[in-house]
């Protein structure tokens, strides 16, 4: 890699719902020959279950015990970041607008109870869920009201001096995302 976190083999990706970071992870995994977790498949068991706290952490820590890696998402409650953190060689904060991120998660949702599909361990957003206010059942309404929230968390945590010898990017467009791709190893 160019840049920042150039040749970094065990790379975190945060930010937002709707920022893309599965799917910059799965790019990464590709381009790069990286093992990678979603941290999202750890938590939502079957029936939408939370992953119990001490396993969470515990499959965590085993994954980013490997040489090289690449791990999206977030989960800073049960101490999972910082397990990634580190470990980590690199961190990439998606801090995407506002409004294209919500634009991006009411797509996604609406696509997933349409087609039916399955996410992890076989769980599907339902359309009761997409039409709820309540923001505990509706996954567009919980991501808007938790946007600021992340901001302030990674704002802090990329000032943080516990973090400082941590190489940091923060991609505030999708074109800043596409140049930081483009300078990647094929």
């Amino acid at each position: 890699m160019t840049g920042v976190g150039e040749g970094s083999r065990r790379i975190s990706i945060v930010g937002s719902s709707g920022a893309g970071k599965s799917t910059l992870a799965r790019t990464l995994e590709a381009r790069l020959g990286l093992r990678r977790l979603e941290l999202d498949s750890v938590q939502h068991q079957p029936n939408w279950t939370p992953c119990e706290p001490d396993t969470f952490r515990a499959v965590v820590r085993d994954f980013v015990a490997g040489p090289s890696w690449v791990v999206d998402g977030n989960y800073t409650r049960v101490g999972a970041l910082d397990l990634v953190w580190d470990r980590a060689e690199l961190v990439v904060w998606l801090d995407l607008p506002h409004a294209l991120k919500t634009a991006r998660i009411i797509r996604r949702s609406a696509k997933r109870v349409l087609r039916r599909e399955a996410l992890w361990n076989g769980n599907r957003e339902r359309l009761r869920e997409l039409v709820s206010l309540d923001p505990e059942r509706n996954f567009i309404s919980w991501a808007h009201g938790n946007h600021p929230h992340v901001r302030q968390k990674y704002e802090a945590r990329f000032a943080d001096p516990r973090w400082a010898g941590l190489a940091k990017v923060r991609l505030r467009s999708p074109a800043e995302v596409r140049a930081w791709v483009s300078r990647l190893p094929r």
